[in-house]
């Protein structure tokens, strides 16, 4: 299960989700820092500089190590669903060569498969930006099935082709399964708890720390923190592959219907 936060985020702007993720915990940061050395005082806090920065240098590594570890995970699964994109239009564009006869069945094979990509362009998007399936798209697949077996029953074509569109065709299914299973996020619940929990006690532990020059210790506070929350803003814009600015496309597939309409 994805969260709904996670979503709305990927779905906005990128300026107000750079806004939420980036710019607010920043100043948070640095309102805390001022709060916290006008209560405690430089000298209490400059007292923690020894033993707070050798565990701060653990704790930054191992959420360095973590936040690494997520943003390669997610970019490789987003490049998965651009792939499963490709191949789908790649299986498309096969199909259409193989059904290229002037018998009624080619004709009707054709036509199915122009109608899948249509609906795919205009129902699947659309739905996959709310983490959701077109039923139509599912339904166009359907007739694509039912009009390989009707040139199939014909024996107007070669078995060698039959037996190569059929398996374009579970090709093409295949690819849309998989971009429908990206399309509800890539970073599970538990994960993005622990990048958010982590990334707020890793900017956090700075606070324990004091050197006599206060706004130098707001700059690097502030520093730490932008760099922190631009991992989890990374994250975000790509964990719904077909959601938000950062998306991924009908594109290739639209390249195929324009063909196949010539």
């Amino acid at each position: 299960m994805h969260t709904p936060v996670s979503l709305y985020l990927s779905a906005s702007p990128l300026w107000l989700s750079a806004l939420v993720v980036v710019l607010l915990p920043t100043i948070a940061a640095a309102w805390c820092l001022v709060r916290l050395r006008r209560r405690l005082g430089l000298k209490l806090l400059a007292s923690n500089n020894e033993v707070a920065g050798f565990k701060f240098a653990v704790v930054g590594v191992i959420y360095a190590v973590m936040l690494a570890f997520a943003v390669i995970i997610v970019w490789e699964r987003y490049a998965e669903a651009e792939m499963a994109v490709i191949q789908e239009a790649g299986a498309a564009a096969t199909l259409r060569r193989l059904a290229a006869g002037s018998g009624t069945d080619a004709v009707q094979m054709r036509r199915a498969l122009r109608n899948y990509l249509s609906t795919a362009i205009e129902r699947d998007w659309p739905r996959m930006a709310l983490e959701q399936e077109s039923p139509e798209v599912t339904a166009a697949l359907d007739e694509l099935y039912a009009a390989a077996v009707s040139l199939a029953q014909g024996g107007s074509e070669p078995p060698a082709v039959l037996v190569e569109m059929f398996r374009q065709i579970d090709a093409l299914t295949q690819a849309r399964r998989g971009r429908l299973h990206m399309a509800v996020g890539i970073v599970p619940s538990v994960l993005w708890a622990a990048l958010a929990l982590g990334g707020i006690l890793t900017v956090t532990f700075t606070l324990f720390f004091a050197t006599a020059n206060l706004r130098a210790q707001i700059a690097m506070t502030c520093i730490l923190s932008v760099i922190v929350m631009m991992g989890l803003f990374v994250i975000i814009a790509i964990d719904h592959p077909f959601t938000g600015p950062v998306h991924i496309g009908s594109e290739p597939l639209q390249r195929v219907l324009e063909d196949s309409n010539r």
